[in-house]
């Protein structure tokens, strides 16, 4: 399916009636998914929830916390038929305007150490390699290692 030919895009607050569809995303994308209940559990803790929507279609969320003066991304996936189109760069660029927004002064975020492009795209939103969390991800084998990342907000107020 190719964005080009598609509707305009929007982000918008996630919200429940929204989690179905969201949870059927991340089942779609990620081996080892949330289910719907973390994302309500997401939600009622107040986190920050957005979603990326193509008129009633989900093409992505991302969901963040905040922390006194930090933010964690929380999880960020884009439906496998339309990667690779911007989309995930769009949400990150988002959740990171917003975090800058709410006086955040940095956002951390692990990811898995073979997901070499969730790091590339990290790489290019100024996010740098602070650490490594072992075992940190299920994966096929047992458990894979995490990378971890920050980056400053002071360049992403609007």
């Amino acid at each position: 399916m190719a964005l080009s030919a598609l509707p305009p895009t929007e982000i918008a607050v996630m919200r429940p009636p929204d989690l179905p569809q969201v949870a059927a995303l991340e089942a779609a994308a990620q081996a080892f998914p949330w289910r719907e209940r973390h994302f309500a559990d997401s939600l009622d803790a107040g986190h920050r929830a957005w979603v990326l929507w193509q008129g009633v279609q989900c093409l992505g969320f991302t969901l963040s916390a905040h922390f006194v003066d930090e933010a964690h991304l929380l999880n960020l996936a884009v439906a496998p038929a339309v990667q690779r189109q911007g989309l995930g760069a769009k949400l990150l660029r988002h959740v990171l305007q917003d975090a800058a927004a709410a006086d955040m002064q940095r956002m951390y975020l692990e990811t898995r150490a073979s997901n070499q492009r969730a790091r590339t795209l990290y790489h290019a939103f100024g996010f740098q390699e602070i650490g490594l969390r072992k075992a940190y991800y299920p994966n096929d084998n047992g458990r894979e290692d995490a990378l971890v990342f920050c980056a400053r907000l002071d360049n992403w107020k609007e």
